[in-house]
C-alpha cells in the first residue's frame, strides 16, 4: 500500500461540510488549484495524480459520512490529464477515471481532463422553445449524418454544414442521437462510457456547444438522447471502487436481480448518491452546454425490470420517483425544456403531471404508428390492413395529443434486422412506387396526431437499413429534391404557417371513410368550425377511376397533392384544384391528398 502515498507536490486538504462534498463531485477549478472529490466509499485509500504532479500520488482524505474523496491541489490549470488510484475494497488495485470527468483524453480508454468551461455563446445561450405543438423533430446520429469521408466519422462540425437545410425543410428541434464518450468512436452510442463527457471522435466539449450555439443562430433547438437505463458494459463506473455484492456491479448499480438488462448493468435508482449523479448530469446539460431538452432512452427498462407495462411485480418505485425528478430538475433549471421519454408501452403516466402521480414528462414516443403505416401498406411482417392504422391514430395520453411523437421511421424501425420504411416496401428505392410510398408515409405522420419526427435521410429516400457506419448519401437530396420538397410542403402544413391548417394542430381525429378492398382511408382533423383539414389516403399501388370521395357537405381545396409532377416528372398528376361530395376522383396509386374547406361565397 505505500505505493499509493508518496507525493511530490504541495496539497492542501480541505474539510467540506457533507452537503458540500455530495454536491461538487469532480473537479472544482479555481485561478491557481483544483478540489478533486470522487465518490468511493468503500475504497481503503484514494489518490489523484495527474500532469499537475508530475503523476506522483496525492493522498486524499475520506469524509466518513459521505464517502467522498477530496484534497485541494496547487498547480491544476485546464488542460491538465488526470486520474484516480484507488485500493479497493477487495485490495486490489485500481486505476479510475472520474466519473464525472467533463473531457477525456481519448474515449475508449483515455485520461480524464481538467476544464474551465469558458466557451463564447455570442449571446446563443438562451434560446425559446416552439410550443410543442409546433415542434418538428428531425433525428440526427452525429457519425453518419453528414460524413465528409468514408474512413472518417461525421462530427459536430460537419453537421453545423447542414442546419441552414434543416432550417429551410422547416426543422424546428434537432434530436441527437447519444453524444456522451463511449466505448468505441463509432455506434450508436447507446452504451455510454461516460455520461459527463462528450464523444472526442465527435468533436468533444468545444464541438458540442459550438453546435448547440450555431443550432440557436438560425432559430434550430437542440435536445439530446441520453441513456440512464444501463450503465456500461464498458462503464468505469462498473464495480469502482471494488465492492459489489453477488457478482455484480458494485456502488452505482443494483446488485440483486434488479441489475440486470439486455444491454449492461441497471443503476440503482434508489441509492441517493446514483439518483444525484443523474440529476447532475441532466443539469450539466441544461447549464454548461444550453440543450433545450432530452429524449430520455428506454424508460420502460429504467421503471420495469423487464421491461413490461402493468407488471407490478417488477416494476421499480426507484425509477418512478427519479423519471418524476429529472422532469421536475430539468423544468426546473429550463421552463420550457423538452422532456421526451422512449417508452413505448402506451402508459398515460409516464406523461402525466407529477401532482398527479405521473412522471411529468411532456411527450413519449409512439413506436405502433410505423408498424401499422406498413400495415396499411401491406408491406413487411405486419398484420394487413388500415383497422390498427385508424386505432393507432385515435390513441392519445391523458387528452392531450402533444404528448406523443409520432413517425414513420425512426433509428429502431430501421435496424435491428429491420429497413426504412421504403427499403422494406420496394426492392428499388429509386423507383416511381418507392417515392410515392415515401411521401404518403411522410403525410400519414405528419397528419396524425402528436409531435412529428424524421429520421435523417428519409426525407430523400435514404436506402437500406439505419447503421452507424453508413454515411448519409446527401447526393440524394439533390436527385430527388422533388421529394424533399414534399416534405418541406407537408411540415408547413402541419406547422399550418399559411394559417388555414389548424386542424393539423387539434388532437380532433374522426374516420370518414375506411375502404379495406380498394385500402383507401379518409380522415378529417379538427372540428367543422375550426380550419377542419381532410385526408385522403391511397395504400394501393392500384390507380382508382372515377372514385367517390364522401366529403363532408361544401366544396374543398386541395392543398397538398403527393402526386404532383413538381415532386416527381414521372407522376401521375391529379389534375384537380378543388373537390365536392358530389365529384368522382381518379386517385393515383400511393397517394396523399390534404383539404382544406373553402371558404364560402
Amino acid at each position: 500500500m505505500s505505493g499509493l502515498w508518496g507525493a511530490n507536490a504541495k496539497v492542501n486538504i480541505i474539510a467540506c461540510a457533507k452537503i458540500e462534498l455530495m454536491s461538487k463531485l469532480g473537479v472544482e477549478l479555481f485561478d491557481k488549484s483544483a478540489i478533486f472529490r470522487v465518490w468511493a466509499p468503500f475504497a481503503r485509500q484514494v489518490v489523484v495524480m495527474g500532469e499537475f504532479s508530475k503523476w506522483q500520488a496525492i493522498p486524499m482524505v475520506k469524509d466518513d459520512q459521505t464517502g467522498v474523496w477530496s484534497v485541494r491541489v496547487d498547480g491544476v490549470r485546464a488542460g491538465h490529464s488526470y486520474k484516480y488510484q484507488l485500493e479497493g475494497y477487495d485490495g486490489v488495485v485500481y486505476y479510475r477515471n472520474d466519473p464525472r470527468a467533463k473531457a477525456l483524453t481519448d474515449s475508449d480508454d483515455g485520461l480524464g481532463l481538467v476544464t474551465n468551461g469558458k466557451f463564447d455563446w455570442e449571446g446563443y445561450d438562451k434560446f425559446a422553445m416552439p410550443p410543442l405543438g409546433q415542434q418538428m423533430l428531425y433525428e440526427i446520429h452525429i457519425g453518419t449524418f453528414a460524413r465528409p469521408d468514408p474512413s472518417t466519422t461525421g462530427t459536430f462540425t460537419t453537421a453545423i454544414s447542414k442546419l441552414d437545410y434543416l432550417k429551410e425543410l422547416g426543422v424546428t428541434t434537432l434530436e441527437l442521437m447519444p453524444i456522451t464518450s463511449m466505448a468505441t468512436s463509432h455506434g450508436w452510442g447507446y452504451a455510454p462510457s461516460a455520461l459527463y463527457s462528450v464523444e472526442n471522435a465527435y468533436g468533444g466539449s468545444y464541438g458540442l456547444k459550438t453546435l448547440v450555439k450555431e443550432a440557436h443562430r438560425r432559430g434550430l433547438a437542440v435536445i439530446l438522447d441520453m441513456v440512464y437505463n444501463h450503465f456500461g458494459p464498458k462503464s468505469a463506473l462498473w464495480r469502482f471502487d471494488g465492492w459489489s455484492e453477488a457478482d455484480r456491479g458494485g456502488i452505482y448499480f443494483y446488485n440483486d436481480e434488479r441489475s440486470e438488462t439486455p444491454w449492461g448493468g441497471r443503476p440503482d435508482y434508489g441509492r441517493v448518491e446514483v439518483r444525484d449523479f443523474i440529476l447532475d448530469n441532466i443539469a450539466m446539460w441544461l447549464n454548461d452546454y444550453h440543450v433545450d431538452g432530452f429524449r430520455i432512452d428506454s424508460t420502460i427498462y429504467m421503471r420495469n425490470m423487464i421491461g413490461q407495462n402493468n407488471d407490478p411485480a417488477h416494476d421499480l418505485p426507484d425509477a418512478w420517483r427519479l423519471m418524476s425528478d429529472m422532469t421536475t430538475r430539468a423544468h426546473k433549471i429550463k421552463s420550457d425544456c423538452l422532456m421526451i421519454a422512449e417508452d413505448c408501452s402506451g402508459n398515460g403516466q409516464v406523461t402525466n403531471a407529477t401532482e398527479y402521480g405521473g412522471a411529468g414528462f411532456d411527450s413519449q414516443w409512439d413506436l405502433g404508428l410505423p408498424h401499422v403505416i406498413r400495415g396499411a401498406l401491406h408491406i413487411g411482417n405486419e398484420t394487413p390492413g388500415l383497422t390498427n392504422l385508424i386505432n393507432v391514430q385515435g390513441q392519445g395520453f391523458n387528452g392531450d395529443w402533444r404528448q406523443r411523437v409520432v413517425f414513420a421511421d425512426s433509428h429502431d424501425t430501421a435496424a435491428n434486422g429491420n429497413e426504412r420504411l421504403v427499403a422494406t416496401a420496394v426492392t428499388d428505392t429509386h423507383s416511381v412506387s418507392a417515392r410515392r410510398i415515401a411521401i404518403l408515409s411522410a403525410a400519414i405522420a405528419m397528419t396524425t396526431p402528436g409531435i412529428p419526427m424524421i429520421l435523417a435521410g428519409s426525407e430523400f429516400l435514404q436506402a437500406g437499413d439505419f447503421n452507424d457506419w453508413q454515411a448519409l448519401d446527401w447526393g440524394n437530396a439533390g436527385k430527388f429534391q422533388g421529394i424533399v420538397e414534399a416534405h418541406r410542403h407537408l411540415i408547413a402544413l402541419r406547422t399550418n404557417r399559411y394559417g388555414d391548417t389548424g386542424g393539423l394542430q387539434s388532437g380532433d381525429i374522426r374516420v370518414l371513410l375506411q375502404d379495406d378492398s380498394c385500402r383507401v382511408l379518409m380522415y378529417q382533423r379538427g372540428s367543422d368550425g375550426d380550419q377542419p383539414v381532410v385526408i385522403v389516403a391511397n395504400f394501393s399501388g392500384e390507380k382508382w377511376r372515377d372514385y367517390q370521395l364522401p366529403l363532408p357537405y361544401g366544396d374543398w381545396s386541395i392543398r397538398f397533392n403527393s402526386s404532383w409532377k413538381g415532386y416527381s416528372a414521372d407522376f401521375a398528376e391529379l389534375k384537380l384544384e378543388a373537390i365536392n361530395a358530389g365529384m368522382l376522383v381518379d386517385l393515383p396509386p400511393y397517394v396523399a391528398l390534404i383539404m382544406t374547406k373553402c371558404p364560402a361565397a
